[in-house]
């Protein structure tokens, strides 16, 4: 797998996780809305032509995972590339996401 670098912005409502590979011109994000302190939404994820199919988006998905299991969130995958990943895994995923 790349070395993905991700970042993680927030405000009170939205945040943002934006994905950068060394060398590669441009760059992956994953936003979320924020429900409420235990609830959040995965919106979105994009990533530009420049870095598909070096899994940006996967490592996107698994570090707002990773990041939702710790604060105690359950992630609604209204996000189509989220929603296919936590279907794939879907029995590990059970803690994390709201179906």
């Amino acid at each position: 797998m790349t070395d993905v670098t991700i970042t993680y912005s927030e405000s009170d409502t939205k945040a943002r996780y934006g994905a950068t590979v060394e060398g590669v011109e441009g760059e992956g994000e994953l936003t979320i809305s924020k429900v409420s302190p235990s609830l959040i939404i995965a919106d979105h994820t994009a990533v530009p032509d420049t870095m598909r199919g070096m899994g940006v988006a996967k490592a996107l998905a698994e570090r707002l995972i990773t990041d939702a299991r710790g604060k105690g969130q359950r992630i609604v995958p209204l996000c189509p590339f989220v929603r296919a990943h936590a279907t794939k895994h879907r029995d590990e995923l059970a803690d994390v996401i709201q179906w």
